[in-house]
C-alpha cells in the first residue's frame, strides 16, 4: 500500500501546529448529555495525588507488567460505570476526515467497518468479520472482493446499514475538496485515472459514477480493483470505510455530527467538557463479536499535553489514554524509580515505526551501490539505540522490518564492520572517504540519531553534514520532492517509516518499489526502482512469494539501512479493567475496555 504516513510521535510533533480547532462552535445534540459531561469531567479534573497515584475509594489494578501486551489486564464482564478517556487535540470526529491512529481507536465505539481489526489477545493485527459476514470472497485475479452484510445491523437513528450506505461512505473520500485529511487509499485502489470520480457533492452533469464499487442489492457490496492488494481488507477495516447514511451528511461539517452504527453514539461535545458517548440503543450485541460495550458511558477529555496524561492515568482520575504515544519520557525515567505496584500497570510494546537511514540512488555518491555498502556496514545501531534514549525507548532494527510483524527476513547484521567499510569504499573508488549532506527533521530525539550516526560515519572518513530541516515541511517537500533531494545534495535522509495497516505490504511497499516514487510526499526517499524489487512486490502481491524476500532484496541494494524501532510504554490506569493493547493504534482497546 502506498499513501500516507502513520502518525508517530514524531509526526504528531510536525502536526501539532496545523491541527484545526475542531471544537470551536460545534452543536450539541442532546442538553441532558451536556449537563452529564460537565459533572463526569468535574469529577475527571480531581487533583492528582501521590506518586503511586493512590485513592481510598479507587482499587488498583496491577496484573503484573506487560500483563496487555499478549493477554487481558484485569479482565471482566461486569457492565456499568463511565470510561474515562484522555486524549491530546483530536483533527475530527468524521470517519473519513481523520488521520490520528488513536482518534481511529476512538472510532471503534460509533462506527463499523465490513470487516475491522480483532480484540483478541495477541492477534489484534488480524482481521475478523464485522458488518459483513465473513472476511470478503476475493476473485482469482485478486481485482474483485465481495462482501455481503449482516442481517439486522442498523444506525442510530433505527434506519438499517445497507451495502449503498457503505459505498456512500467510502465516496466521500474522493471529495478531495471537501472532505479532507483522511487516507485515501480507496481513491488510489478504485479510481479511474482517464476519468477521475469526484465525489458525491459534484453536481456536474457529465461527472461520472463510481462504478469500481457496484451494489446489486441492499446487502452485497462489490469491489473491483485498478490492481491485485492483498491488503485492501485493511483498507477496510479503517474508519474512513465506514456507512455514512446520505440524508444525515452534511459534507465538511458532518463530523459535528456523525450518526453512529456502533454501541455509543455521540451525544455532546463541548470546547471545556469534552466529548460524551452514551448506549446507542440501536446497536444489536448479537450482531458484534468484537465490541463489549461494558460502560454505561465514555467521557473523553481532549487537548490534554503529555505529562497531563500521564498524571491523571497515574493519580487515578483517567481509565486511558488514546494518543497512541505512550507515556512522556519524564514520566518513563519516573516509572523506573517507582515501587511495584505501580510498575505492574505498564505494559511495554514496539510501535511499528522504524527509523530508516535512506541513501537515494540518485544523489553522487550513492548512486554508487559500493559507496552505500560502506554507509551500511560502518552504522552501529547500539549506539544509535543509546542516543534515542536506550533499550527502553527503542529496539535496534537490523531488517527492514517491524518486529510485531511475523515471517520477516533474517540473518541481517547487527553490529558495525569498520574494515568492511573501508574495503568498500576502495571499491567505490573513495578509498578517503567522501562528503555528504544528512537530512533530518528539526526533532531533538531525530537530531540525536543524526548526531550518533554521523560521528559513526567520521570514524570511516566519511564527513557528514547534519542539516536540521523544518519538521513541518520535511517529509511532504524537503525529503517528499526528489528534484530538492537531489538540487541539495541530501546523500543521507533520517526518516521514519510507521505502517497505517499492520502487513508487510503497507510497510515495504511506499519505501521500495520505484512505482511509488512521487514529486511531492514521496515516501521511497532513496528513490529505489530497482526492476527486481519490483517484480518481487508484484510476485508478492499475488501471493507468489513471501514478502520478507521483498525486504531482504531491498535492503540488498544498500538503499536503506534500518536503525530502530520505537517503544513506547502504556499505563492503565488504576480502575481499567479489560486493558487490551490494540496494536494497530499503540493503546488499549477502547472497544472492549471496561471499569467494573
Amino acid at each position: 500500500m502506498g499513501g500516507g504516513q502513520r502518525v508517530t510521535p514524531e509526526t504528531l510533533e510536525r502536526r501539532a501546529d496545523r491541527l484545526p480547532p475542531w471544537l470551536r462552535g460545534w452543536s450539541r445534540r442532546r442538553l441532558l448529555g451536556s449537563a452529564v459531561v460537565v459533572v463526569l469531567v468535574l469529577v475527571l479534573g480531581v487533583s492528582c495525588l501521590g506518586s503511586s497515584g493512590g485513592r481510598a475509594d479507587v482499587p488498583v489494578l496491577a496484573d503484573g507488567p506487560d500483563a496487555g501486551v499478549d493477554g487481558v489486564r484485569s479482565p471482566s464482564d461486569e457492565p456499568g460505570g463511565t470510561l474515562r478517556v484522555v486524549a491530546p487535540e483530536i483533527d475530527s470526529l468524521d470517519p473519513q476526515r481523520t488521520y490520528l491512529p488513536g482518534v481511529w481507536n476512538l472510532m471503534r465505539l460509533y462506527t463499523r467497518t465490513l470487516v475491522t481489526f480483532a480484540s483478541e489477545p495477541g492477534g489484534t493485527g488480524g482481521l475478523v468479520p464485522d458488518l459483513a459476514t465473513d472476511l470478503g470472497t476475493v476473485s482469482e485475479d485478486g481485482l474483485t472482493w465481495t462482501y455481503t452484510l449482516k442481517e439486522g445491523v442498523r444506525f442510530e437513528n433505527g434506519r438499517p446499514i445497507t451495502a449503498q450506505d457503505v459505498k456512500y461512505g467510502i465516496q466521500r473520500s474522493f471529495a478531495s475538496d471537501v472532505i479532507v485529511g483522511g487516507p485515501t487509499y480507496v481513491v488510489d485502489l478504485l479510481d479511474d485515472p482517464a476519468n477521475p470520480y469526484p465525489g458525491p457533492y459534484s453536481r456536474e452533469e457529465d461527472d461520472p459514477d463510481l462504478t469500481s464499487i457496484e451494489t446489486p442489492d441492499e446487502r452485497t457490496i462489490v469491489f473491483r480493483l485498478r490492481a491485485p492488494q492483498p491488503d485492501f481488507p485493511y483498507v477496510l477495516a479503517l474508519p474512513s470505510s465506514s456507512p455514512v447514511p446520505v440524508e444525515a451528511d452534511t459534507g465538511a461539517e458532518y463530523g459535528r455530527d456523525p450518526v453512529s452504527s456502533g454501541p455509543y453514539a455521540i451525544t455532546s461535545v463541548d470546547p471545556v467538557t469534552g466529548i460524551l458517548l452514551e448506549r446507542n440503543p440501536q446497536w444489536d450485541p448479537a450482531t458484534d463479536e468484537v465490541r463489549t460495550a461494558l460502560p454505561d458511558s465514555v467521557v473523553v477529555r481532549t487537548g490534554l499535553p503529555g505529562l497531563a496524561r500521564d498524571q491523571a492515568l497515574l493519580a487515578g482520575s483517567a481509565d486511558l489514554d488514546i494518543s497512541g504515544t505512550g507515556v512522556q519520557q519524564a514520566t518513563t525515567r519516573r516509572l523506573a524509580g517507582e515501587d511495584e505496584p505501580l510498575r505492574d500497570r505498564v505494559d511495554d510494546v514496539t510501535t511499528g515505526a522504524v527509523r530508516v537511514l535512506a541513501l537515494p540512488t540518485d544523489v553522487a555518491p550513492m548512486d554508487n551501490a559500493d559507496c552505500r555498502v560502506a554507509v551500511a556496514a560502518a552504522v552501529d545501531r547500539a549506539g544509535v539505540q543509546a542516543a534515542v534514549g536506550g533499550e527502553v525507548e527503542a529496539v535496534r532494527s537490523p531488517q527492514l522490518w517491524p518486529q510485531a510483524l511475523e515471517g520477516g527476513p533474517e540473518g541481517a547484521a547487527d553490529g558495525p564492520d569498520p574494515e568492511a567499510a573501508r574495503a568498500a569504499l576502495e571499491r567505490c573508488g573513495r578509498p578517503d572517504g567522501f562528503a555528504t549532506v544528512l537530512a533530518v527533521p528539526d526533532v531533538a530525539s531525530s537530531v540525536a540519531i543524526a548526531d550518533e550516526v554521523a560521528g559513526q560515519l567520521g570514524e570511516v572518513g566519511i564527513d557528514v553534514e547534519v542539516r536540521p530541516l523544518d519538521p513541518a515541511s520535511f517529509y511532504a517537500t524537503d525529503v517528499g520532492n526528489p528534484t530538492n533531494v537531489a538540487a541539495n545534495g541530501y546523500g543521507l535522509v533520517l526518516a521514519t517509516r510507521t505502517p497505517d495497516v499492520p502487513t508487510a505490504g503497507s510497510f515495504l511497499v511506499p519505501l521500495v518499489d520505484g512505482r511509488s516514487i512521487a514529486t511531492v510526499g514521496n515516501t521511497n526517499y532513496a528513490r529505489l526502482d530497482a526492476p527486481e524489487v519490483n517484480a518481487l512486490v508484484d510476485r508478492a502481491r499475488l501471493g507468489e512469494v513471501e514478502w520478507a524476500e521483498v525486504a531482504a532484496a531491498a535492503q540488498a541494494t544498500g538503499a536503506y539501512v534500518p536503525l530502530a524501532e520505537s517503544r513506547i510504554q502504556l499505563v492503565s490506569g488504576q480502575r481499567l479493567r479489560n486493558g487490551l493493547v490494540m496494536r494497530p493504534y499503540d493503546g488499549y482497546d477502547v472497544a472492549t475496555a471496561g471499569v467494573r
